[in-house]
């Protein structure tokens, strides 16, 4: 694809980085190879990968549950996958 997603995060820690940064911030959900499910835990990801990482932020369990994703490429908004968000579809 040659399309970009974006997050709106409801995460405080994140808005208060986003602010500080007054740009936008990439961030990608960490699956190792071999792993079918993300890792979650700042101790887990530090013990498995901290020494290739600069900083790790915990900020808690932030829940499992996947976003709501949806496509802004063609003429009206259309959803992709109903999850964690509110979706009106206002077209």
């Amino acid at each position: 694809r040659k399309t970009i997603g974006l997050r709106v995060p409801d995460n405080p820690i994140v808005q208060m980085m986003l602010d500080e940064l007054s740009e936008p911030m990439m961030s990608v959900t960490l699956i190792l190879p071999g792993d079918t499910m993300p890792m979650l835990d700042a101790w887990e990801i530090r013990d498995a990968i901290g020494d290739r990482l600069d900083l790790i932020v915990d900020g808690g369990f932030c829940g499992m549950e996947p976003t709501t994703v949806v496509d802004l490429t063609g003429e009206a908004p259309e959803l992709v996958r109903q999850g964690a968000g509110q979706w009106e579809d206002s077209a």
